[in-house]
C-alpha cells in the first residue's frame, strides 16, 4: 500500500458505496482504481501519469468516467458526511474551501460599473428573482482626474 492509499477502515466505510456490476461482483482490483483516481487529483497528474501500480490508466479513467456520470461520487459524499454526522464528527472543515484555488477570473478584478448600470442589474435581478432588494441610496461615483502636466 502506497503512503495516501485508503486504509483498510476507510476502504470499509467505502466499499458498500460503490456499485455492483450487474454481471456480478465488484472487480478484484476496484480498491487499486479507487486509489488510483485519488492519485491522480490528489497530484494534479494527467491520467497518463497514473502509476502502474494502480492498474490501467485506462482502465482508471473509464472507472472514474463511470462513476462520475452515474453519480457514484456524491452518493459516496452524502454516505459518509452522514457516517460522521452519526459519530458526531462533523465539523467546518467538512465545507470549508480553500482561496487559494478558487480564484476569480482575472478580468473581473476592478470593474468600475456606471451608477444607471448597477440601478439597471439590481431592477433586473429582482424582477427575475421575485423578491425586492433592500431600497439603498443611488450610487455616486466620482472620478478625480490627474491634472495634465504640461
Amino acid at each position: 500500500m502506497a503512503r495516501f492509499d485508503v486504509t483498510d477502515a476507510e476502504w470499509a466505510l467505502i466499499e458498500p458505496h460503490l456499485p455492483v456490476a450487474a454481471t456480478g461482483p465488484l472487480p478484484r482490483r476496484v480498491r487499486d482504481q479507487f486509489n488510483g483516481v485519488l492519485w491522480r487529483f490528489r497530484t494534479g497528474s494527467g491520467w497518463r501519469d497514473v502509476p502502474e501500480r494502480y492498474g490501467a490508466w485506462s482502465t482508471i479513467y473509464s472507472r472514474f468516467n463511470g462513476w462520475s456520470k452515474t453519480g457514484v461520487f456524491q452518493g459516496l459524499m452524502d454516505a459518509l458526511i452522514a457516517e460522521a454526522a452519526t459519530r458526531g464528527q462533523v465539523r467546518l472543515e467538512l465545507v470549508s474551501v480553500d482561496s487559494t484555488i478558487v480564484r476569480a477570473h482575472h478580468e473581473s478584478a476592478g470593474l468600475a460599473v456606471a451608477g444607471e448600470t448597477l440601478d439597471a442589474l439590481e431592477q433586473a435581478l429582482t424582477e427575475e428573482k421575485g423578491a425586492p432588494l433592500p431600497v439603498q441610496p443611488p450610487v455616486l461615483r466620482v472620478i478625480r482626474r490627474r491634472p495634465v502636466q504640461t
